[in-house]
C-alpha cells in the first residue's frame, strides 16, 4: 500500500472517534455502518490499482471518507453509484441523528446498508 492511501485510511479512521462524542439515538449504528463501508474501501484500496496523488494532497489537505470513496470509484475499485449512495446516506443519516429522528436514521441506514451489499 503506498503512502498516500495509508494517509486516506489513516484519516477515515481519525474520523470515526469523532462522532462518538456527539452521539445520538442512532449513533452506534451509524458508526458501525461507516466502519463497514471503510472497510469495504480499505480492501478495495489494498488489492486495486493506484492513482496519481491529486493537487489537494499536495497541499496536505486531509482526506473524507467521501473524498476516499470517490477515488476509490474513480479507479473502478467500487461502484461509484454504490459509494455516492453510502456516502449520501450516511450523511442524512447523522442529520436525522443530531434532532433525534430516529425513523429518519434508520431509513437512511437502511440505504447505506443495502447499497453496501451490492
Amino acid at each position: 500500500m503506498d503512502f498516500c492511501r495509508s494517509i486516506h485510511l489513516s484519516a477515515v479512521a481519525l474520523s470515526l472517534t469523532v462522532g462518538p462524542c456527539l452521539a445520538g439515538p442512532c449513533a452506534k449504528e451509524i458508526s458501525e455502518t461507516q466502519a463497514a463501508f471503510d472497510t469495504k474501501l480499505a480492501a478495495a484500496a489494498a488489492s486495486g490499482p493506484s492513482a496519481p496523488e491529486s493537487t489537494l494532497a499536495t497541499l496536505h489537505h486531509q482526506p473524507t471518507p467521501s473524498t476516499v470513496a470517490r477515488a476509490e470509484a474513480q479507479l473502478g475499485d467500487i461502484s461509484r453509484e454504490n459509494a455516492d449512495i453510502v456516502t449520501r446516506a450516511l450523511e442524512r443519516a447523522q442529520d436525522a441523528d443530531l434532532i433525534g429522528d430516529v425513523n429518519g436514521c434508520q431509513e437512511q441506514l437502511a440505504e447505506a446498508k443495502e447499497a453496501l451489499r451490492k
